[in-house]
């Protein structure tokens, strides 16, 4: 008895852990699956230079620019800007997309700069 209670608690257990990984992974796409996705998703892209960056108390709202396709999307950031905002190469926006305003929703912003020890030889 006490094994089958053991086993079934293991069960269980390893159940849950399941269901909150697969919940936790959001997948890289595009801003055209973005659009269309239900769920939380990562969007890659480069700063939308034609859409000008703007701070209010709240939320921080950027364009973003798909590498492969030029297609852009309007970003909304519930928080502040980023320090290396200004200096970021590529930003990776976790979130998810809301047909209702048009624009994706994100709780997490990755910047990815250029690093400043690009080019030099480490020292030996």
């Amino acid at each position: 008895m006490r094994k089958i209670f053991f086993i079934a608690l293991l069960v269980g257990f390893v159940a849950y852990a399941g269901l909150n990984l697969a919940e936790s992974v959001t997948p890289y796409v595009s801003i055209a699956e973005a659009r269309s996705s239900s769920s939380n998703v990562q969007v890659k892209g480069l700063l939308d230079k034609n859409f000008e960056p703007q701070q209010t108390c709240d939320e921080f709202t950027f364009g973003l620019q798909d590498e492969a396709t030029g297609e852009t999307l309007r970003v909304k950031f519930d928080g502040v800007k980023p320090d290396q905002f200004d200096e970021a190469y590529h930003i990776v926006a976790v979130g998810k997309y809301d047909a209702a305003d048009e624009s994706f929703h994100a709780k997490k912003l990755l910047i990815k700069c250029p690093s400043k020890y690009e080019g030099q030889n480490p020292k030996s």
